[in-house]
């Protein structure tokens, strides 16, 4: 029976280790406190969104990040886009040159604005950095940790480590595909955040389906427009990692980053928001990432801009969704230093 280690306790940590113990892998999960692999061991999950959820036999929690990767055919770090630095500081001397390194964060590293790929590569050494994948997509812990189908997608630089990936990763309900668009595919699972803040807001203020379909195109062509600045393939935001992960967090309950920005829209303050959440709501971190990339770039990023005001700034939330969803361009690709155009045919202004 193949090995895996699971690295992070957070929700999406916990149901891709269940995940992997159901399709027969013998599953490490680590966690940081003994106390708390105590907990897990004997309760389960304390997350409300994997209330119920069994851990299988083959699924065991430690403490120990020598036990959770020895002997393990691949690494998974589902961890907060924040701590990966630490975690890997902590990981790479366990680490071997055989094995996968899986990324199932979704975020950019504050101050250095860094991918999680990239930050991982900062850590380890360079004969290890070939085995970096990263898994993203449309992927709500709940609904997979209830075997509900889904779908991902794995990339890496390399081909065969991604299908390598790949073949481990899926599940009888989990379809995972491969892209070799690396930047693209961390850029989807990570920009979506921010724009499922502002989906949440507009659903907090009660402004309809039509106003949300309309911020939620507007804000993948804002996506697809940063992402092509940093070198991605602007297709590969129109599929599972950029789309498909973009309706999922805008669309469902489930989302963290929704329920924050329609707590915002209630008056709440985020203070109090994120103090009472299970978990991370990683756009708060992105959005100040992005928009700091974004100015460096000049890029003209209106959605983004206008998030970012209201978490760290104070503004109103209704008159920055009112900004959005009032500003006019020349065009629907316009904006500024936007390269759209030049899949058009045609220069943008």
């Amino acid at each position: 029976m193949a090995k895996i280690g699971v690295i992070g306790t957070t929700s999406w940590g916990i149901t891709l280790a269940v995940l992997l113990a159901r399709n027969k892998y013998a599953v490490k999960l680590w966690a940081r406190s003994e106390g708390e692999a105590q907990r897990l061991r004997t309760k389960g999950s304390s997350s409300p969104a994997l209330e119920g959820i069994v851990f299988p036999t083959n699924l065991e929690v430690t403490s120990s990040l020598k036990d959770a990767t020895l002997l393990s055919s691949a690494v998974i770090l589902a961890v907060p886009s924040q701590t990966m630095r630490q975690n890997m500081r902590l990981l790479k001397d366990h680490l071997k040159s055989f094995r996968l390194i899986i990324s199932a964060s979704k975020g950019l590293e504050m101050g250095s604005n860094k991918r999680m790929s990239q930050v991982i590569a900062d850590e380890i050494g360079e004969s290890y950095r070939k085995n970096i994948c990263v898994l993203s997509g449309p992927n709500l812990a709940r609904e997979i940790a209830c075997g509900l189908p889904a779908a991902a997608v794995v990339t890496a630089t390399n081909e065969e480590v991604a299908r390598k990936a790949q073949k481990l990763l899926t599940a009888p309900n989990f379809t995972v595909y491969t892209n070799h668009d690396l930047v693209g595919v961390e850029l989807g699972g990570t920009l979506k955040n921010i724009i499922a803040l502002g989906a949440g807001m507009i659903d907090g203020l009660g402004y309809g389906d039509n106003a949300k379909a309309a911020f939620i195109t507007r804000g993948l062509t804002e996506m697809t427009a940063f992402s092509l600045a940093l070198g991605a393939n602007p297709l590969t935001l129109s599929g599972l990692a950029g789309l498909g992960d973009l309706i999922a967090t805008c669309a469902s309950p489930l989302s963290r980053n929704h329920y924050v920005g329609a707590e915002l829209a209630r008056g709440k303050k985020l203070s109090d928001i994120t103090h009472g959440m299970d978990g991370v709501a990683e756009g708060i971190t992105t959005t100040s990432a992005v928009w700091d990339q974004a100015c460096k770039l000049r890029l003209e990023m209106p959605i983004t801009q206008h998030i970012y005001q209201v978490l760290y700034n104070g503004a109103r939330v209704g008159d920055a969704i009112a900004e959005v969803l009032g500003a006019s361009y020349k065009h629907e690709l316009a904006g500024k230093q936007w390269r759209l155009f030049s899949f058009l045919g045609k220069k943008g202004r």
